[in-house]
């Protein structure tokens, strides 16, 4: 229910990556419900997977929207490095 609320508001604004990504994470919860009901082990494994990359997820951006830490600062130092990485980097020669 969370989920489907949470669509309605992508929605009206222009988040169309986590539109799509709530509409995989539908499709699994589905499959896994299937899987559940009909006991295949492989839609049940796959449903365990997904659900601990989806919490683990979540709370990377409640903690990222939060500043939780230093974790804006970690995101920004990593960016700034992975610029630098760029700028530095020899021409290509092929």
């Amino acid at each position: 229910v969370c989920v489907l609320e949470r669509q309605i508001f992508d929605f009206l604004g222009y988040q169309w990556a986590p539109i799509l990504s709530n509409f995989v994470h539908i499709i699994i919860v589905i499959l896994g419900l299937f899987g559940t009901i009909q006991y295949r082990p492989r839609y049940i494994t796959g449903y365990a997977v997904w659900l601990v990359f989806w919490v683990t997820w979540n709370v990377f951006v409640i903690c990222f929207y939060l500043e939780a830490g230093d974790l804006s600062k970690v995101i920004y130092h990593l960016i700034c490095l992975s610029h630098q990485y760029i700028i530095n980097m020899p021409p290509f020669r092929g």
